[in-house]
């Protein structure tokens, strides 16, 4: 038997919809690896491939939009097509769909064998991706007939997963790994075989509510170049697609294929840059993760009262706390920006009714900003990162080990309070006063506004470097400070904290050469010990964090700056086959070649998709 080849050899094949993904070759086969049918951070299929008698095959056409795709190969014989196979494949909620059209185009009957083969070991993400060892899964044939067959296992708590696959027609021969089919196509005949794997998820939330014809409908990029028109249909397609449905509403998933699941700090954000369009993705994301706000101090998963959680995971390990991320609430950020966003929704909709709603989690969210956050009691957010194994080291968004260095190269320890936090914090604090102005509470807004200006001002005074115009990137421990080049101070200019007189020091340090690549702002100057350009966090380019910076130097009126970010950002998503900003990319300097891409980078990924359609229609 021979598989299908290409002659470039490209990114996997991603469709998504709601929990559900598909992570394949761009041949359409899962064959190993990290590859697989997931849903809900279990992996459903571990092998789904097809296999032929026939050589020469070619992929002549791969067609990909984020639920589904269109693959055409070629048996090919002098220079011609004898048959011609096309696969449309397609994911909905707990399903995978594929239909098979085989066509003899010969002027001779043609016989072809076709072996779909299958398996699944029902691993959690995290062992699928070789973060812990997947155990043997005892798997259980519940049912085989001659059109369908169905495995299934009890997880380590009970839980009972299943998958059936079904076949139309019914193949010649059917086992438990396999489904064979033995065509015959007189000339210029066609058949066509149909496969449907159906997920039993006993987890299964409500299904999806936005159709893809309605979430376009919100956007109208009509003042757009045809460039810019392409890339933007792009990243509104793949932010439909990233969509969760959950009893609380829609929120977006960070990104696919390894972070489909809620992550506070991207939700928030994404729900932000896109409120102007969807304000019910803002309230969905809002009430989610209200209901899930912490209650009590867990040391384990870094739950606080008031805390708003990091992510969500719901495969065996984090539901038996092998891992801690079943509901994980190590983050120093999604905090403040839920306190953002729900003054944001409010400006956007004068919806007083859910300010009265969520207004005792904004309560409890400013208590934890105020007193739990405050590690020291020196007025700034600071968290204490997790043992080796026990969470995330770093809490904030640069969450690498190493992405928090001195100068000199050595790593921040200890409690750290980060730069761009405290510009969450100072935005969250005068989102807070005017929340309770709404709902008339002169005083509690007049707290809020004083701890506002008292935040700005000693923020100024201990992480302003003159002798670098930038702020530190952190202080550690003993409050002395990060020296170095980083992304983290652009943030800052679209928090607001920033003094009018700092401004254009800070603007033009931004836009250097050791900054801006030409693509966007690294994530570490290029003079910095630590830089490396195809790190996760000491010197690449996020889409998401360069829209956030290009947002504030608009902010504070450098247009010129504004404008040359943006338009390196949508150069960087024309740039790429798919017209995807990647979660991230290489720091290299722009050439005429795409930027160097990140091995393992999501995409899409939300807050890259989001920062595009942010950015155009902000100015």
């Amino acid at each position: 038997m021979n598989e299908p080849f290409e002659m470039d050899f490209g990114r996997n094949l991603v469709l998504k919809e709601n929990w559900t993904f598909l992570v394949a070759s761009r041949q359409g086969a899962v064959n190993g690896g990290e590859r697989g049918l997931y849903s809900r951070d279990t992996r459903y299929l571990s092998r789904y491939r097809w296999r032929t008698d026939r050589l020469s095959q070619l992929l002549l056409l791969h067609y990909e939009r984020p639920d589904r795709a269109h693959l055409h190969f070629a048996v090919m014989h002098d220079a011609a097509q004898v048959l011609a196979l096309q696969h449309d494949l397609s994911v909905g909620a707990l399903t995978l769909a594929e239909r098979v059209r085989v066509t003899n185009d010969s002027l001779s009957p043609q016989s072809l064998t076709l072996t779909l083969e299958f398996a699944t070991d029902f691993a959690d993400l995290f062992e699928a991706r070789g973060w812990h060892e997947t155990p043997v899964t005892a798997l259980h044939v519940e049912a085989q007939g001659a059109n369908s067959v169905r495995l299934s296992h009890e997880a380590s708590d009970g839980l009972r997963q299943a998958v059936t696959l079904r076949f139309t027609p019914a193949p010649s021969q059917l086992d438990i790994d396999r489904a064979t089919f033995e065509l015959e196509l007189l000339p210029g005949a066609s058949t066509e075989l149909k496969v449907q794997a159906v997920i039993d998820d006993p987890l299964e939330e409500p299904q999806p509510a936005v159709t893809y014809d309605e979430w376009r409908s919100a956007f109208r990029p009509s003042d757009a170049s045809p460039a810019r028109r392409a890339v933007l249909s792009q990243a509104v397609d793949d932010l439909r697609a990233l969509l969760l449905f959950t009893d609380q509403g829609p929120l977006p998933a960070a990104g696919i294929p390894w972070f489909v699941t809620a992550f506070g700090r991207d939700a928030l954000l994404t729900a932000t840059m896109l409120l102007p369009h969807h304000p019910q993705l803002a309230r969905g994301t809002l009430r989610y993760f209200a209901a899930r706000q912490g209650k009590a101090h867990d040391e384990a998963t870094a739950e606080a009262p008031g805390k708003v959680l990091h992510e969500v995971r719901q495969g065996e390990l984090a539901r038996t706390g092998v891992i801690p991320f079943g509901r994980y609430y190590g983050t120093v950020d999604a905090t403040p920006l839920f306190v953002n966003l729900l003054h944001a929704t409010y400006l956007a909709e004068g919806d007083l009714e859910l300010l009265r709603e969520l207004e005792p989690n904004l309560r409890a969210a400013m208590r934890w900003i105020e007193h739990d956050a405050d590690l020291d009691g020196d007025g700034f957010l600071e968290f204490h990162g997790a043992r080796e194994g026990e969470g995330l080291a770093v809490q904030s968004w640069k969450d690498s080990h190493d992405a928090l260095s001195h100068a000199d190269g050595r790593l921040a320890s200890g409690a750290i309070a980060v730069s761009e936090v405290q510009g969450y914090a100072y935005a969250a604090y005068v989102a807070a006063a005017a929340v309770y102005r709404a709902l008339g509470e002169p005083d509690t807004a007049a707290v809020h506004e004083e701890r506002a200006e008292r935040l700005r001002r000693r923020f100024h005074e201990a992480f302003w470097l003159p002798e670098r115009n930038t702020y530190a990137l952190a202080l550690d421990h003993d409050k002395s400070p990060l020296e170095v080049l980083a992304s983290d101070a652009g943030q800052l200019l679209w928090t607001g904290i920033v003094p009018e007189e700092a401004a254009p020091a800070l603007a033009a340090t931004l836009m250097s050469p050791a900054l801006f690549s030409g693509w966007g702002i690294r994530t570490l100057g290029t003079d910095e010990i630590r830089y490396n350009p195809l790190s996760y966090h000491n010197g690449s380019v996020w889409p998401h964090d360069t829209a956030l910076i290009a947002a504030g130097l608009h902010r504070y009126g450098f247009e010129a700056e504004a404008e040359t970010v943006r338009a390196a950002l949508f150069d960087l998503a024309a740039s790429q086959e798919d017209l995807r900003p990647p979660e991230l990319v290489a720091g290299y300097p722009r050439t005429s070649a795409p930027p160097v891409p990140y091995p393992v980078a999501c995409r899409p990924q939300a807050w890259s998709a989001a920062g595009l359609v942010y950015l155009h229609g902000l100015w």
